[in-house]
This record gives C-alpha cells, sequence and structure tokens, in this order.
C-alpha cells in the first residue's frame, strides 16, 4: 500500500563498529539536548559534514557510530550543557527543520537523538548500580557487574486509519496544534499482538469496533523513541463515544469536508493522502 524508496534507503547502511582508519569527511550530527546543530541558509539547513569534530573547537561527552551515508562516515555526538553555537550555525529542534534538512539525512538526525539520549540516560545499571559499559560489536550496555544487557529504548506504536464507506473517522487530541485532527493512534501494550492494539485503541478513544486490518506502513519517530506501524481497518460497528480523556473531539469525514492535517513528516498524512487518492481527490498540499 505504501510505496518505500529502497533506492534513498540504500544510501545508508548502518555499522556500530566506526573503521579504524578514517581520511574522508564525516557527517555529524550534535546534539545539545535534542536540540540539531546545523548550518543555516536563508531556506535550507546544512549538518557539518569534517574530518574530525574538534575543527568546530567544541568538545563533546559522547561519540556514537552510525554507519555510512553514500559511503561518508556518520557520528552522533552529544555535547554538555550550555554550549554555544559556533557562528553561522544554530541548534534546531528536528521538527523545525523537516523540509529544510535534506530528507535522508533529517531521519538519520532522528536515529541518532534517539542513540544519544539512550547513552545519556542509561550509564548506571539499573539493577545493582554499577556503571554501565557498551559493548563492543553492538547496539548495546552491559554491567560488568551482574550482566544486565540494555538496548536502545524503542516504543512500538499503532496508528489506524477507519474507513466507513466514503468516510474516514478523524479525532483531536488536547496536544495538538490548534484545529488540527488526525488518525487514531496509541502504543502497544505488553502481551499484545498489533492487531489486537488496534482494536483495543479504537475501542477505547472512541467505542466503535473495526475489522479487515491491512498493515499499511512503518515510520521510525524520534519523538522520543517510538516506531508507528500503521494500518487501514473497516468500521465495524457501533457509536462514536469519545474518551474525553485522551481526545477533545472525534467524527466521520468525507474527502471533501476534511478538519485540518497533520504535517507532512508524519505516517497520519500518508493515510490520509491514501485515502483521499481512493476517493479520486487531489494529495493534500499544505
Amino acid at each position: 500500500m505504501v510505496r518505500i524508496d529502497m533506492e534513498n534507503r540504500n544510501r545508508f547502511v548502518p555499522a556500530v563498529v566506526p573503521p579504524r582508519e578514517r581520511e574522508e569527511p564525516a557527517w555529524w550530527f550534535a546534539f545539545l539536548g535534542n536540540q540539531l546543530l546545523v548550518h543555516l541558509d536563508s531556506d535550507s539547513a546544512r549538518l557539518p559534514y569534517l574530518r574530525d569534530f574538534a575543527e568546530l573547537g567544541l568538545s563533546h561527552e559522547g561519540q556514537h557510530y552510525l554507519g555510512q551515508f553514500d559511503s561518508h562516515p556518520c557520528y552522533a555526538v552529544d555535547l554538555p550543557e550550555g554550549t554555544a553555537a559556533p557562528p553561522g550555525m544554530a541548534y534546531e529542534g528536528l521538527r523545525r527543520i523537516y523540509g529544510r534538512l535534506e530528507e535522508e539525512l533529517f531521519w538519520l538526525a532522528g536515529r541518532a537523538v534517539q542513540i544519544v539520549e539512550w547513552d545519556r540516560t542509561h550509564r548506571i545499571c539499573g539493577r545493582c548500580g554499577v556503571p554501565l559499559k557498551p559493548r563492543p560489536k553492538e547496539r548495546a550496555k552491559e554491567c560488568p557487574q551482574c550482566g544486565l544487557l540494555q538496548f536502545p529504548r524503542l516504543a512500538p506504536a499503532v496508528i489506524v486509519l477507519v474507513e466507513r464507506g466514503n468516510q474516514l473517522l478523524m479525532a483531536r487530541s488536547r496536544h495538538f496544534a490548534p484545529g488540527v485532527y488526525s488518525v487514531l493512534a496509541g502504543f502497544v501494550e505488553p502481551g499484545e499482538t498489533l492487531e489486537e492494539a488496534v482494536e483495543r485503541e479504537v475501542l477505547e478513544e472512541v467505542g466503535i469496533k473495526v475489522k479487515g486490518l491491512r498493515y499499511f506502513g512503518s515510520q521510525p519517530w524520534p519523538f522520543p523513541h517510538s516506531l508507528m506501524i500503521g494500518f487501514t481497518a473497516q468500521y465495524a460497528g457501533g457509536e462514536i463515544k469519545i474518551n474525553h480523556e485522551e481526545l477533545e473531539d472525534a467524527g466521520w469525514y468525507t474527502a471533501d469536508r476534511l478538519p485540518g492535517q497533520p504535517g507532512k513528516i508524519s505516517i497520519a498524512r500518508r493515510l490520509i493522502e491514501w485515502f483521499l487518492a481512493k476517493q479520486g481527490r487531489s494529495s493534500l498540499h499544505s
């Protein structure tokens, strides 16, 4: 259902072990908290592309090899609190630079920020309190005393577009920007299948049942560490009963009467545009 650009995805080859010797420049994903250090042009953003990060005159607290993009190494680094951006550079949140940074590098930045945040928040063993040590050949940390392994955190979440004839179900959460509606989503609970999570979330949030689930596609979502797994589904019964602890509003909408939309960055937007294409409508532009 969803087209994946494998040619561009293959531009990046993930890895954990860095090259022993390196002469060529590397891409540097440097974070102050969750803010990415970039060169700012009038309508675009560029990553530092340097042989050595020290060329910027900045120190860092952790360095993580990500792999190679277009045959050039990629590193993520964690900058100490209070580090000032060099002249001509600035710290930007990932949402703000979407569309200004090359898209493949944007999604690599999403990978990088999750690894930096994991390293920052997993330094002590949660079982015995001993400092963790990185494993040399995999993205993991190990306690030298009790052997506890810690891997980067990843929270799977389902997102579903529910159809009823020529209508789709859309809802508004309190934390959305003013006027914006989206399709339903929620985190997978321990012991659930993805399909069970979809059925539970829809029933909990709007009180209806669904059937005919079909896989649509997936998207890494680094806000802060999710993997969105998308589905489409058909309405199977029930009347909308809004769970006001989760939602402000929900309803059925036709393609010519949609409310405000989520941004192009999201799989939610791709689901809605897929529905519009089925209805013979043009894609959204905003």
